[in-house]
């Protein structure tokens, strides 16, 4: 980097810089307004508690088939972390039940009650096999068989299940296929599904349940739910969701409106003009990845350091020079306040705000005796910050990766991942998190690599020609296309099978845990993917924050569910 080392860039001769032209944010100050609210309703928490009791009977008492449809319901309206170990334990006897029993036992359920328990056990992490599952409804000649089609509810089971396969199941692959093409077609023949049939089979296609936002899911999920057929099960399951769910969104508002006062307080917005203002939805994303109440610190921080993070890649994208790019990367190698000296001023506000960020998760991790963990997250930061430098080198230098893998081998570790995974992991404060399991998810395993690969993929896919105009290093369509030869269209149906390739490796990696590796903590990664999905489907939506995202964060911290 040829440019004259300079500490302070107000002292420069004026420098020609790119701007990105970001919108700003659809929100504000908006949750400001929030601050003084009370988060818990006591009247409301008595009735929770009364109506939890009454579901958690009416759970360990249903017939084995209601039972089934209970735990969807339960999953389904977001009240499944009230009954983890109950669930589990229901499961493990339909698991069992299902080792033990003759190939012809379950002959006389339908396609529906079938796919419902594959998906339910192999979401619980149960490794059953799709072709003994779903044999009974292959024909002669291996395709699925013509009465299927007219069964539009079973259909629509073996859709759901189809998201849960891995490497190997044929009959999944298939199936996607058999029930996409019949579902597609049963939507668009007007009349031929009842109205809520045809929500839910509407939805379904456009956000497949194991794919989607667990709160978003179950926010949909309390608007349709009186219209489908839980004729069978108490009126308290949908009054114990609908009280669960906006005493959430109350503790969530409180959390929002507290990181927005932070967010306020460094002024981002008017010391960095140049970079994304997308506190409310990165607060969003660390929402999907946990929800619950006790993960309060994890959720503020991820959110914090997601908003740093986006600060840091404008930068390193659109606003910085060089010379300026290498003091930022030195300086968050140093990881000293002292080195903020050598920094421009802009940047002088977000390396401050990333050492106090880190000193707050600090101080937390060492009441749990905790403290070796920031190691862990400090390193993520750094591992990130220097694929900036290197694809920001690249741009400056006109170069472009000669091969698609020479991209991917960096834009794997900028596509951030890893970092956030990382984020959200480190502050949980309970003995899931160990060395050996922040080890593991520094050693590039399979699953974290899946996790990387759908989250740059699906970025590139749907942000290139946005990003191509306003000039910024080449992406994962473009490097494929000269590695390949390939049209953009080609390119663009190669890295989504890539996408589904690395959902499979995420399934495999739900069904073969690690010892050192506690499933709770692969959860969170999915939950991670499922935002990312949401996020990425049709667009760059955290970018452009004010289109689909706006609805969602409407639905899940601005409206409550009506009582």
């Amino acid at each position: 980097m040829d440019q004259a080392r300079t500490p302070n860039a107000s002292n420069t001769y004026a420098i020609d810089r790119r701007s990105a032209n970001f919108s700003p944010s659809v929100w504000g100050d908006y949750f400001l307004s929030y601050a003084s609210m009370e988060t818990v309703d006591i009247e409301s928490n008595q009735n929770i508690q009364e109506l939890k009791e009454e579901v958690k009977r009416m759970l360990m008492s249903s017939l084995s088939l209601q039972r089934l449809h209970l735990i969807d319901y339960i999953q389904r309206l977001g009240l499944s972390y009230h009954f983890e170990n109950e669930i589990h334990q229901l499961l493990q006897q339909v698991y069992n039940w299902y080792c033990s029993s003759d190939d012809d036992d379950d002959d006389d359920d339908d396609l529906h009650t079938v796919a419902l328990r594959f998906r339910l056990l192999r979401q619980q992490g149960f490794k059953v096999s799709c072709k003994d599952m779903f044999n009974k409804f292959i024909d002669v000649d291996g395709t699925f068989k013509s009465s299927c089609i007219a069964d539009i509810v079973g259909l629509l089971s073996l859709y759901e299940a189809t998201h849960l396969r891995t490497h190997g199941d044929d009959i999944l692959d298939q199936a996607l296929s058999f029930t996409t093409t019949h579902l597609e077609f049963a939507v668009a023949a007007h009349g031929r599904l009842s109205p809520p049939l045809l929500k839910q089979v509407s939805h379904a296609l456009h956000q497949p349940l194991w794919k989607g936002n667990p709160r978003i899911e179950a926010r949909h999920y309390l608007s349709i739910y009186r219209e489908l057929d839980t004729t069978h099960f108490s009126g308290s399951l949908l009054a114990f969701a609908k009280l669960d769910f906006n005493q959430l969104q109350r503790i969530h508002q409180k959390e929002l409106s507290d990181i927005t006062r932070w967010w306020k307080e460094f002024d981002f917005v008017n010391k960095l003009p140049f970079a994304r203002d997308r506190i409310v939805e990165c607060y969003f994303w660390s929402l999907g990845v946990y929800f619950e109440p006790k993960y309060h610190f994890g959720r503020t921080t991820v959110c914090k350091v997601f908003g740093l993070v986006t600060l840091i890649d404008d930068t390193y994208d659109t606003y910085g020079t060089p010379v300026e790019l290498e003091l930022f990367s030195e300086a968050v190698e140093r990881w000293d306040i002292s080195a903020m000296d050598s920094l421009p001023d802009y940047m002088k506000v977000c390396y401050e705000a990333l050492l106090n960020v880190y000193t707050e998760i600090e101080d937390e991790l060492a009441k749990e005796g905790n403290s070796y963990r920031i190691n862990y997250a400090i390193e993520a930061v750094q591992i990130l910050v220097r694929s900036y430098f290197e694809e920001a080198k690249w741009f400056h230098q006109k170069y472009t990766p000669k091969t698609f893998d020479e991209y991917m081998s960096v834009a794997l570790v900028s596509a951030g991942m890893l970092t956030m995974e990382a984020t959200f992991i480190v502050p949980i404060a309970d003995d899931t998190v160990t060395r050996d399991s922040l080890d593991w998810l520094f050693s590039d395993p399979k699953f974290v690599k899946a996790s990387s690969i759908i989250g740059r993929l699906l970025n590139d896919i749907r942000s290139h020609k946005l990003e191509q105009k306003r000039g910024h290093v080449v992406s994962a369509v473009e490097c494929y296309m000269k590695d390949h030869c390939a049209t953009e269209e080609e390119a663009v149906i190669e890295l989504t099978k890539q996408v589904n390739d690395a959902w499979k490796d995420v399934n495999e990696g739900l069904l073969h845990p690690i010892a050192t590796v506690p499933r709770p903590l692969l959860l969170l990664i999915l939950n991670f993917l499922r935002v990312t999905d949401v996020i990425y489907k049709y667009e760059d939506g955290y970018t452009h924050g004010g289109v689909v995202l706006k609805d969602y964060i409407t639905s899940l911290l601005v409206e409550p569910v009506p009582i």
